[in-house]
């Protein structure tokens, strides 16, 4: 068992849910400008609990960090990114190349947080081709192939909800472990695949309601 495993069973979701929060501003504030950083002037600077930073921190850190000093800013940034799997690329496929599907597909930003979309599928024959950044859209029928020639593991879903328990299916059946799921419903699976729901009509529903109570006062 690696370390990062070790950590991962003692780390809450939520710490887990910070770290990328944490890194991002270790890389464009701290590198290079400062040799170390307290947890106290991260926690002030994202608005957060200062114990619960360093917590954090000490969580993932190899070295931990010391009194009046605090943390060396490039091995934190390691630390970091060695947890979170960002110095491994995770290859990825998309099934659903719409709007959604090619915008993810056009983004270069993934590659800074460890995933490289590396192709798209889609049922629909006038979606299969070859994108402007040279990225490609297949057919469904090159799902498998292609997922065991590039040994891809994760699968990002961007199809209407109604589709999307068939395309996980498969998915699963061609050897993804791990799905990222945008499109609005539950998906059944095995105990040994993990799914991220990004449920942009829940976000919005949150933000409605918000602005409904506030202009209505």
């Amino acid at each position: 068992m690696s370390d990062s495993d070790k950590i991962l069973f003692t780390i809450s979701k939520q710490a887990l849910q910070r770290m990328p929060y944490y890194l991002n501003y270790l890389k464009t504030t701290c590198k290079g400008k400062m040799q170390n950083v307290s947890s106290r002037l991260i926690a002030n600077t994202l608005h957060l609990n200062e114990v619960q930073v360093r917590k954090d921190l000490a969580s993932v850190s190899r070295s931990g960090g010391k009194p009046k000093t605090g943390f060396a800013v490039d091995d934190l940034i390691r630390d970091i990114e060695s947890f979170l799997g960002y110095n491994n690329v995770n290859r990825a496929v998309i099934v659903g190349a719409g709007q959604l599907g090619r915008a993810l597909m056009a983004y270069t930003g993934f590659e800074n947080y460890g995933l490289e979309i590396i192709a798209g599928f889609d049922s629909n024959e006038n979606s299969i081709g070859t994108l402007p950044n040279g990225k490609k859209v297949f057919g469904m029928e090159s799902l498998k192939r292609i997922r065991d020639e590039l040994n891809v593991h994760i699968g990002i879903i961007t199809v209407p909800a109604a589709s999307a328990q068939s395309v996980c299916d498969e998915l699963i059946k061609a050897g993804v472990r791990a799905i990222w799921n945008f499109a609005p419903t539950h998906l059944e699976v095995p105990e040994n695949i993990l799914v991220q729901n990004e449920n942009m009509a829940t976000s919005l529903a949150v933000l409605s309601n918000h602005l409904a109570h506030r202009m209505n006062k």
